[in-house]
């Protein structure tokens, strides 16, 4: 059975950094594209970040480029999200999930070709 696990998550003060972690259980992340997703109070699942399994492609939200970087390391079986300089507005669930096509290429930030959710880690960005 399938199973994403995100770490990582917390307090922390504007201007801080945090470092997710999504651990893959059941499979390799290796050999698909992994999504991070985030979802506020109120508010829809929004796309933060992608990295591609097949050119190590990777991609932003346009709200957090410049300030996230994703990385893999497929011996960890393991995706990482390092998240600086964050804003209140960066306050959500952060989630990791699949995307299970294995398309070749550049990874989507579409929140429909993923699946396998993780159950979120909470971050708080608050002085």
């Amino acid at each position: 059975q399938v199973q994403l696990v995100e770490s990582g998550g917390g307090l922390v003060q504007p201007g801080g950094s945090l470092r997710l972690s999504c651990t893959a259980h059941g499979t390799a992340v290796a050999a698909y594209d992994i999504g991070w997703f985030r979802q506020a109070p109120g508010k829809e699942r929004e796309g933060v970040s992608c990295t591609s399994f097949s050119d190590n492609s990777v991609a932003y939200g346009w709200d957090v480029k410049g300030r996230f970087s994703i990385s893999r390391d497929n011996a960890k079986n393991t995706v990482y999200l390092q998240m600086n300089a964050l804003k209140p507005e960066d306050t959500a669930t952060y989630y990791c999930a699949i995307d299970w096509s294995a398309r070749p290429g550049q990874c989507t930030l579409r929140e429909d070709r993923f699946a396998s959710w993780g159950q979120g880690t909470q971050v708080t960005v608050s002085p």
